[in-house]
This record gives C-alpha cells, structure tokens and sequence, in this order.
C-alpha cells in the first residue's frame, strides 16, 4: 500500500483502531507474561521451602 500522510497510516482505511489496538495488547501481553511467570516460580520455590522444612520437623 501507498500512503501520503503518517494519518493515513494509523488509519488503515478505517481499521486502523483494530489494527494498532491488536498490536498495543499483544505487546501488553507479552510485556506482562514474563513478569507472571516470574512471579508463580518465587510462589512454588516458596512453598516447596515451607512443605521441605514442614517434612524435616520431628
């Protein structure tokens, strides 16, 4: 496609707002999962450290 003007372009003939939206949350979502990820692994260390010294007690 040709376009004239940087408006044209996040136009997209009428589809740019779900063109450019799609984009914005799936960069969200890529931004986010790491984060998530991260956040679940501190989660089940810290549990398997609880379970392992609830198990070591006599």
């Amino acid at each position: 496609m040709n376009w004239h003007s940087a408006a044209e372009v996040f136009d997209m003939g009428g589809y740019g707002l779900y063109v450019w939206g799609s984009y914005v949350v799936t960069a969200m979502i890529m931004a986010i999962e790491p984060w998530l990820a991260a956040r679940r692994r501190r989660r089940a260390l810290a549990q398997a450290l609880e379970t392992s010294a609830e198990e070591s007690r006599p």
